[in-house]
């Protein structure tokens, strides 16, 4: 039997592939204040806004490839039961070969209603202003996890944390919650590998943690020696 790997991911996986990072060191994305583009409350005050700037990172998708991060995390399929949960939107994972991906923040290629969470359909344009949910008849939003709204996978994504052998976590800070304290559920005896180019510090953790201060596609190069080791 195939031991169980889990990855998680954030925005450093896809930088590499050219995709933006929403937050800058002034907190803003894309020169918006956070709350502006990715709370409740913001699309209420300017849906238009809001509809935009997803519109915008949809389009960006279409003129990016996965890197050898992706690819690296895709084949180790070949040896592990493996389990991609990742805090990024886009579907380079997806493209990449992975084949067990959770979305903990949403899906840029989705859409849903705004009255009914649970009407997602698949999406690949822009969504306007007016532009209705062809079963609800209301309002179409972004399938994105704001500020302020429950993550629905994050009990999917503990029970894979918790049934891991090995766990790598690549370019992310570790600072966005719940998705940071997902390795607290990690098994004692499970091997942490964190890849990040400025890694937090992990000194806290039960687990050993192998730290790798480098970007995200050599990270796993790396990693991936030591686990066919």
């Amino acid at each position: 039997m195939k031991k169980k790997l889990v990855v998680l991911s954030g925005a450093g996986v896809s930088a590499e592939s050219g995709v933006a990072t929403f937050r800058d060191a002034g907190g803003l994305w894309e020169g918006h204040n956070v709350m502006d583009v990715a709370s409740p409350e913001g699309f209420r005050k300017n849906p238009a806004l809001v509809l935009d700037f997803y519109n915008q990172r949809r389009r960006q998708l279409f003129d990016v490839q996965p890197n050898d991060a992706h690819k690296i995390i895709a084949s180790l399929e070949a040896d592990f039961d493996v389990n991609v949960i990742t805090q990024n939107v886009d579907d380079l994972h997806e493209r990449g070969g992975s084949t067990h991906v959770l979305h903990l923040h949403g899906e840029l290629l989705k859409a849903r209603c705004t009255v009914d969470e649970n009407a997602v359909i698949d999406w690949t344009g822009d969504i306007a202003p007016g532009q209705k949910h062809p079963d609800t008849g209301r309002q179409l939003r972004p399938h994105i996890v704001w500020f302020g709204e429950m993550v629905p996978t994050i009990e999917a994504a503990v029970t894979y944390v918790e049934q891991a052998d090995y766990i790598i976590v690549v370019g992310t800070s570790m600072q966005v919650y719940p998705a940071a304290g997902l390795v607290d559920f990690a098994r004692r005896d499970a091997k942490i590998f964190y890849i990040d180019l400025n890694p937090a510090d992990v000194s806290g953790l039960n687990n050993k943690v192998e730290v790798l201060a480098m970007k995200a596609s050599e990270g796993m190069g790396v990693v991936r020696e030591r686990l066919l080791q």
